[in-house]
Order: structure tokens, then sequence, then C-alpha cells
């Protein structure tokens, strides 16, 4: 298929499963009774279902009026559960489409909610950004360094309001654990410890049918060609429930992803970032080691010990078996801060043993009181509630709780200890140039080759094209 004909395909393809009457908030003025930010949900799986839409569904100042899957049952799902939530009479009143960009040709709808599998994550923001969409991504911020740079990179040309799903920060225990750090109880930070979980390997890799629900060859995007197995995507089990609350294959698969270091990295590491004043920059060194499972369908890592060192010298270690958190230890003491034993998905790891506390130090004195740091320059959301920030930051027209450059440079220390652990080597990393140092192995681990016509890098040469005239 030539540029061409896909562009022209996307435009058609799937179109309008359903087309209601959608009145965007910005025509209607500030004035209007129903001044809502008209949200479009990309992604109809276990997340987005269970997590997003739920989320925006309680936002003030928002409405959820579309829906987009390649899984036909996932699509029908969504916009019944969103039409019987909103009470409405059908899900026929929102608007359902099998591509996003009939979702982006949509003047009517202001925001996309991203809860797609992570491959795709760079590239629908990339678009979204450049149709004059605000974006909410789920975490990580993108498959590769590179096209995270490119996304970043089309959110601030393009002036878009963005927020990523690293929830933590609108956690109050996590905002007091950070500004206590930054606030200096704990004197200078010596070493900062990070608990993640791993992955099972496994995973059938027999050859089958392709479901008719489900856009297979859509579906993989930018990432080579390979046969379907439902292990290697999501769970058609027939009773829909449980196939969608189950944990997809994918999560599990190189292809797709790198696995909990930037699923759960993401969330931590931003956390690290966010304390110690790091989120426009990166580590310097990185040391790692992984074992990578092999002889099944699944091959992300298990275990793993990595330490990421920053310029000025504080040595981030993350290693499977601390708990599942963050320890931040210094001269006075240590502040450690996690989910203690709530659990966003069903799915959630929590650290076996005895329930860790949410945040805990050594000393009680060391999180007694309201910090004098203020985190948050423009705060325009009281902590509890992330998606409610998004519609706070458009209507504000200030700066997200995790804008773009900050999730890239959260997830880049992800991506970046995935790296250190397949080379298994000492890597000195420039991250104003974002490059090694004198390091062409690592440097070519920072992109992946796209498969026409999909991909991040693609859609940003197109379009960015067009913006610059």
């Amino acid at each position: 298929m030539s540029r061409r004909d896909f562009v022209r395909n996307a435009m058609v393809s799937g179109a309008a499963l359903a087309f209601p009457a959608i009145i965007p908030a910005r025509v209607l003025g500030k004035d209007a009774p129903s001044n809502r930010i008209h949200i479009a949900q990309i992604g109809c799986g276990r997340i987005g279902l269970t997590m997003d839409v739920p989320g925006f569904l309680r936002a003030k100042g928002a409405r959820v009026v579309a829906a987009c899957d390649l899984d036909s049952r996932r699509l029908e799902n969504m916009r019944g559960f969103i039409a019987k939530k909103q009470g409405e009479k059908s899900a026929d009143t929102i608007f359902g489409a099998r591509d996003f960009h009939d979702i982006l040709s949509r003047a009517d709808i202001d925001a996309v909610s991203i809860s797609t599998p992570d491959h795709w994550h760079a590239q629908i923001a990339i678009e979204a950004a450049f149709a004059g969409k605000h974006v909410y991504m789920q975490k990580p911020a993108s498959l590769t360094i590179r096209e995270g740079r490119l996304f970043a990179d089309a959110i601030a040309e393009t002036g878009r309001t963005f927020l990523l799903g690293s929830q933590q920060r609108s956690w109050e225990h996590f905002q007091k654990a950070c500004a206590f750090v930054r606030e200096g109880r704990l004197g200078k930070i010596k070493s900062i410890e990070v608990g993640l979980p791993g992955d099972p390997g496994g995973g059938s890799t027999e050859k089958m049918p392709v479901p008719k629900c489900l856009d297979y060859g859509f579906w993989l995007g930018s990432t080579p060609e390979v046969f379907y197995t439902e292990d290697r995507v999501h769970s058609q089990d027939a009773d829909l429930k449980k196939a969608i609350n189950s944990r997809p294959g994918w999560l599990r698969c190189e292809q797709f992803g790198a696995g909990m270091i930037t699923g759960w990295g993401s969330h931590h590491l931003d956390i690290v970032h966010w304390a110690m004043g790091w989120e426009k920059i990166g580590p310097k060194y990185i040391e790692g080691k992984g074992q990578f499972h092999t002889g099944g369908l699944w091959d992300v890592h298990g275990d793993y010990d990595i330490t990421l060192t920053y310029a000025d010298g504080t040595p981030v270690r993350v290693w499977d078996k601390f708990p599942n958190g963050v320890r931040f230890v210094g001269e006075k003491g240590w502040i450690f801060v996690s989910r203690g034993a709530v659990k966003v998905s069903a799915s959630d790891p929590v650290s076996p043993g005895k329930p860790l506390k949410a945040l805990d130090a050594s000393d009680p004195a060391l999180i007694a009181g309201k910090p004098s740091v203020v985190l948050y320059a423009n705060a325009v959301t009281k902590p509890g509630d992330h998606h409610q920030n998004l519609i706070d930051s458009i209507k504000a027209k200030v700066p997200s709780e995790v804008p773009a450059e900050t999730a890239h440079r959260s997830c880049s220390a992800c991506l970046l200890s995935w790296i250190g652990m397949k080379l298994g080597r000492r890597l000195e990393w420039d991250w104003q140039k974002e490059r090694f140092v004198n390091d062409a192995e690592a440097d070519a681990m920072l992109e992946r080759t796209e498969r026409a016509p999909y991909g991040a890098k693609r859609a940003y040469e197109r379009l960015s094209k067009k913006v610059r005239g």
C-alpha cells in the first residue's frame, strides 16, 4: 500500500460506526450550559475500560463522546459502557471507529485518551497533536528514545496540552514524599532504591487464525509482521469481561514493549526524577544486567539489577529484589513511598509478605506535618484525581502535572536501563544530545526500524512539514 493510499483509506476505513452530533465546547463558548471538553477514548481494553474512561467520566467539565479500537468486541463493549454511565439512551450516541484517524478527523473532539499497546503510543500522540487535539496518554511515553523525542517535539510544536498517565503524581502521599526530599529533610541524598516487579516467561507459539473481530495487520503497526497467536495480543475468551480484565500477552513481548522496566519503571523513576529535580535531564552512567526469557513467546526481562548514576554522583539502583516502591536514603535517614496495598488494576503486583506502608520513614518526624516546598507552580487540581488534571490544565492553559518533556525523560531512563540490561556493560549517556558517548552499538538501540506505512517517524515528518508550511 502506498502512503497516499494509506492516508486516503485511513479517512474512510471503519468509517463512522456511528456519527452522532457532538458540539465541541470551544464552539459553544465559555458561558454555554454544556461547556465541556469532549474526550475520545482510543484503546478499549483493560486499562481504558477500568481506569481511563472511568477517570474522565468522573472529571468535572469533561464528557466522553467517542471510542476507538481495532477489536470490534471491545469497541462495542466500550460504547455501551460509556453510554450507560453517562445516562445515554443508546450506545449509538457514542461515536465509534476502528481507525483512530476517524477520531482525529473530527473537529468536534477536543482531546484523546490513548490506552493502546505501548508500540502505538508515540505515533497516535504525534498525529493527535498535529490534528489539534489535547492528549492524555498511558505510560510509557514511547517504545524507543528516538520516537519519544519526536512525540515530545510534536507536543511542543503544536502547543497542545499533554498529560501522561503517571497517576502517582496526583496521590498526596507521593507528593509529600517528593516535597520532603526537595525540602532537604534527609540532608544530602546518598542513594535511591527503586523496586519493580518482573515478568514470567512462557506464552504459546502456536500459529492461530486471526479472529474476525480484530484488524491484526493494523494492530501490529510499525513492528515487524509476524503470525497471529492469542498470547501475542490479548485474550479472546468468550467471556468478554474475563477477556478484557486478563493481562494481555503483548506486555510480555519485546516486539511491543520493554517489560516491567517501562511498565512500572515509568511510574517509579518518574517519582525519582520529580523528587530530585531531574525532570528535564537523565542519568550519566548506566550499568545493568538482566535475565531475558527464552523458549516461549514471551521474551521480556525477568530478574534484573541496574544502577543509574546521575551527574551529581547520586546512584539509583533499580532491582527486582527491592520492595515495590522508591526509597530515598540520605544523611539523616530514609523515606520510602509506594502504593502500599492499593491496586489500581486487578493485575497490579503487590509485594509479598507484610503490606507496605504507602509512606514510611526511618524516623516518623521525617514525614510529619506539611512540606514547605511547592511542587506545582500552577496547581489547578486538588490531589487525588489525575484525569481531572488534564481538563483543568486545558481550561487554565497551564502545563499538566506530567507534561510531554517530563514524560519523555522518565521513559528514557527506563529505556536506557533496558539497553544497559541488554549490553551488560557500563554505558555513558549524553542527555543533552540524547546519544551515548562513543558507543555506536548502544546508539543503534535508540530506535527501531518502522514497518511501512506506520511509525512515529513517518507521522512526524509528514505532519510537521504541513505545520511549518
